[in-house]
């Protein structure tokens, strides 16, 4: 097991506090007039999703987690359940709830290979592709001299997903997205 010092609990790193697995979001160092450097962080607990703040001192060692990832394939969403199998037998089924896997979700296709996260043979969520390319299922047709919004419209991706993309996308067009913000990157 990894020992961090405190400085180095920086984001998108796994840390264990109090046995949990939690990834960090967001981390300062600073140093408060005379007093040693400590760094504040924003962790989410990779269990239930709930966000906490901790501050870190100089002195304080900080266990890293170790985290599994294995390769399994979306299947389909029904109602609140999200459903996948295993890459390499589709017999294995399982089901997540939206809270563990979050947003990112709904910019992913049936069949698409993704990575999947444990700690302690526990499903933790899901290293999700940082740009992907959906093709657009609705869009309403641009207006001349509709700049009032600022040049955009709203689009209907393929997975349902709306999202605000140029006056020139047209249904149809396939689009680049970058997951992480949501916003349209280029047309494909």
């Amino acid at each position: 097991m990894a020992m961090l010092e405190y400085n180095e609990a920086v984001e998108r790193k796994f840390i264990i506090v109090n046995g949990e697995p939690y990834e960090v979001i967001s981390s300062h160092v600073f140093r408060k007039q005379q007093r040693k450097p400590v760094n504040a962080t924003k962790l989410k607990n990779l269990f239930t999703g709930k966000v906490t703040e901790i501050s870190f001192h100089q002195s304080e060692k900080i266990e890293e987690a170790e985290i599994q990832t294995r390769k399994v394939k979306f299947l389909y969403q029904s109602r609140e359940e999200y459903w996948f199998c295993e890459e390499a037998d589709a017999g294995k089924r399982f089901k997540m709830t939206r809270d563990l896997i979050g947003g990112k979700i709904d910019y992913i296709k049936p069949n698409t290979v993704l990575d999947l996260m444990t700690f302690d043979e526990r499903n933790i969520g899901f290293r999700f592709p940082i740009t992907v390319e959906l093709k657009v299922k609705e869009s309403a047709p641009a207006v001349a001299g509709d700049t009032v919004k600022g040049g955009t419209k709203v689009a209907v991706l393929e997975t349902g997903k709306e999202i605000q993309v140029p006056m020139f996308v047209n249904e149809g067009d396939t689009i680049k997205i970058n997951t992480e913000t949501g916003e349209y990157r280029e047309r494909v």
